[in-house]
């Protein structure tokens, strides 16, 4: 009689996969946070609401009578009072003084920034070594404050007739803004590539157009901090008006206001209204150029 022999043959294990892990979900980003963190925004916004104390006392005191003012220096103008303001651009003569500031700074700037740009272009461009040294030659003008050169620049302006001129003091303060203007944008000009001038000339445009039409709006945010930052110091000048001008009806602005502040040393709010018309411009300025000078100052910080 036979026997099944029966061989159990152990069985095969299975590799099991393990279970698969869901899908982690996008997480949104980070929102960028400020350098130093919240101390340093607390410390900021700190430092702006102080800064903005004294131009908020100032315009509030320049809708007070001089009354109110002496009685209640800090107080609140209740009801508001545009007197002061009337008497600052009539009496005080501050309409002819801010028109001498508009005209001498807007002519200044103007001719700085129109020169400074055809410059700068050539230098950016220019591959001998004649253009290096021109550069350089134009960039030493930065080592020395212009104030320095106040005794020369008297005797050249007595020697030329240019001694109580609108013009001379115009021509004057474009002349010193040209060094800071070129060391600017021939830096915006080398940025650019020269396959757009390439372009342009197979389009048949010439030199002249390539430079109006396409590089000088390419380099717009560098014209804008260039305007702004050379606005402002000549905007608020006091030594070259008081020297190089004679005659009241051509001082500017900070000339212009010493004598009527001297005149109105009582006055207060006739002294806050004259300086709230003053620094109206620089305000209306950086509101509509804000845009503009951050993207000229942060142009080529990131890729």
């Amino acid at each position: 009689m036979t026997t099944a022999v029966v061989t159990t043959e152990a069985p095969t294990e299975r590799a099991v996969a393990p279970p698969a892990r869901p899908a982690r979900r996008g997480r949104p980003p980070r929102a960028h946070r400020p350098v130093g963190g919240a101390g340093a925004s607390v410390l900021l916004w700190g430092y702006a609401a102080l800064a903005l104390v004294p131009l908020l006392l100032m315009l509030s005191n320049s809708f007070r009578s001089n009354a109110d003012l002496i009685t209640d220096p800090l107080g609140l103008p209740a009801p508001p009072t545009t007197a002061s303001y009337v008497e600052a651009w009539t009496t005080g003569n501050v309409a002819t003084y801010f028109g001498n500031s508009l005209a001498v700074t807007v002519g200044a700037v103007a001719i700085s920034t129109t020169v400074a740009t055809m410059a700068a272009y050539a230098l950016a461009r220019g591959r001998s070594r004649i253009f290096r040294w021109l550069e350089s030659l134009f960039l030493s003008g930065l080592m020395l404050p212009i104030h320095l050169a106040i005794l020369p620049i008297f005797y050249l302006f007595d020697g030329l007739g240019l001694i109580d001129s609108r013009l001379g003091l115009m021509l004057m303060y474009a002349a010193s803004g040209i060094p800071f203007s070129i060391f600017v944008l021939t830096t915006f000009f080398r940025q650019l590539p020269e396959e757009l001038e390439e372009a342009a000339a197979l389009d048949g445009a010439s030199s002249w157009q390539t430079f109006w039409r396409i590089m000088v709006p390419l380099v717009r945010p560098a014209l804008a901090t260039v305007a702004v930052f050379r606005f402002v110091p000549i905007w608020n000048d006091f030594l070259f008006p008081l020297v190089l001008l004679r005659r009241e009806e051509k001082y500017t602005l900070p000339v212009g206001l010493t004598n009527f502040f001297g005149e109105n040393a009582t006055n207060y709010s006739a002294v806050f209204a004259g300086l709230v018309i003053t620094t109206i411009p620089l305000i209306v300025l950086f509101l509509v150029a804000t845009k503009q000078i951050v993207a000229g100052l942060t142009a080529g910080m990131a890729k």
